[in-house]
């Protein structure tokens, strides 16, 4: 508690405290939500086995509207890359330092999960597990990377696509949710190829947003952080003297803005999903022919538009909130190991099920009957128990990551050190790509596929050594 005091009271006066806050529960609700929609039954041969809920639970498809919040964390990311990214150049930094930084926090973390789960199994392998066995529980146990292997290119395109922003503004998102138009129509009536690229346009949307809202706080941030949100959001608009290209650059952050973003998104929504061709679930529903989050869809981009809506009509009262150093220091704590808790929550249910079925003690009720509701609460609270012992122990590695900074001046080996950066980003992206295509069922002793594996310590341990100072002296 007193680091978290220390850390409350160093806060700078013009942090956008909402964003930390909106990471710290679109996390939240991605945990709770993964094992609130767990069912846990038996297979033929009396092993425990899981799958999600949703697909017995229709009812609670527009549900999924707010529960979908990958959206939210896009958003959030695309805020504060920007702002990292703008301080690091103007202290001199450069892309690749900036990268390097990112990786520090983004993939040690990751890194601690890939070799404790290949550990894991290997040490399974020897005991006699079998390769299949030892694949599905991995691969559940890795279902979050699903998420990172999208925002980990998102990241590695922020330097270039930050420039398109500069200049573009929000044409950039606009373009980029055409693209997304013109996937959709390939998934719809072929080619279906059309709609791969759509697994990165559509979250580079979302972040460009995110950009745009930095620039607005940053126009704004002279205006006072005792000046009323109203206020502030209305001088956040564009004024008659403005240049035009300051203009496109900016997010409306208004009252009224937060109601057009909500309406409009809800009005696509609904044109998209009850007449239109999508599923009403913005979350994969098992045995759907189609999914609005693989790729991301129009329908799953509406849904972004309105929790925008949702979320500059909050600010003012969840700014007024944050002010006070309980509700903030609750925040910092959470964002120190926000990755940490993503990555581990579904091996906390691994090792939960694990655990019950040893002792004979695991339940197996049937989805959506008596018993398997009153089994939520106290399953919620053993899981978020097995999750706090994690985080106790792999936490720390983020924590040290978040304050690791390399971003030095650009000079000698500056290219070299460019080409490498990009070049281990690339081989981790592949290598989580990889891990996550590859079916649960397919026989892999150490749990991820071997040329996954490879690539992901090939690609993290470049990124380590450049950290380090390696590849800069000419």
């Amino acid at each position: 508690m007193g680091r978290l005091r220390q850390l409350a009271e160093r806060t700078p006066a013009d942090r956008e405290r909402y964003i930390d806050l909106l990471r710290a529960l679109a996390i939240t609700m991605v945990v709770v939500g993964h094992w609130g929609v767990t069912v846990i039954e038996r297979d033929d041969a009396g092993l425990p086995t899981g799958h999600s809920a949703l697909g017995d639970l229709r009812w609670a498809y527009p549900l999924t509207w707010i529960a979908q919040v990958m959206p939210v964390f896009f958003l959030v990311g695309g805020y504060a890359n920007a702002a990292s990214l703008t301080r690091l150049r103007a202290r001199g930094g450069d892309a690749a330092g900036w990268l390097l930084d990112r990786s520090a926090r983004l993939v040690r973390p990751t890194s601690v999960l890939v070799l404790v789960l290949t550990a894991a199994a290997a040490l399974a392998r020897l005991l006699g597990s079998d390769p299949t066995q030892i694949r599905e529980v991995v691969w559940f146990a890795t279902i979050p990377l699903w998420f990172l292997v999208a925002y980990l290119a998102v990241v590695a395109l922020t330097p270039p696509m930050y420039a398109l922003h500069r200049r573009f503004g929000l044409a950039v998102p606009l373009l980029l949710v055409a693209l997304v138009g013109l996937g959709d129509l390939g998934r719809l009536t072929g080619p279906v190829e059309l709609s791969y690229g759509s697994y990165l346009f559509g979250w580079l949307a979302v972040h460009q947003l995110g950009f745009a809202w930095h620039d607005t706080r940053a126009a704004t941030a002279a205006v006072g952080e005792t000046t009323p949100p109203r206020a502030v959001a209305d001088a956040a608009g564009p004024s008659a003297t403005e240049h035009p290209q300051v203009r496109r650059r900016r997010l409306p952050t208004s009252r009224r803005a937060g109601l057009a973003f909500l309406a409009s998104g809800l009005a696509a929504l609904l044109l998209l999903t009850v007449p239109g061709p999508w599923p009403v679930a913005m979350l994969n529903v098992p045995g759907e022919r189609l999914h609005n989050a693989g790729p991301p869809s129009l329908a799953l981009l509406a849904v972004a538009a309105a929790q925008l809506g949702l979320i500059l009509l909050l600010r003012g009262p969840a700014e007024r909130l944050l002010r006070r150093r309980r509700p903030w220091q609750l925040v910092i704590g959470v964002n120190l190991v926000v990755l940490t808790v993503f990555l581990w929550h579904l091996t906390a249910a691994i090792l939960l099920i694990g655990l019950l079925d040893a002792t004979g003690t695991l339940p197996t009720p049937a989805v959506g009957s008596t018993a398997w509701w009153a089994w939520r609460v106290p399953w919620l609270l053993l899981l978020t128990a097995v999750l706090a012992v994690l985080v106790a122990i792999f936490g720390p590695v983020e924590a040290r990551s978040g304050r690791h900074r390399t971003g030095r001046r650009a000079g000698r080996g500056t290219t070299t050190r460019t080409v490498l950066t990009v070049a281990g980003y690339t081989a981790v992206v592949a290598a989580l790509l990889i891990n996550s295509v590859t079916p649960k069922g397919a026989p892999e002793p150490l749990g991820m596929p071997a040329p996954a594996l490879l690539a992901y310590l090939a690609g993290a341990g470049v990124l380590r050594l450049l950290r380090s100072g390696w590849g800069t002296r000419g």
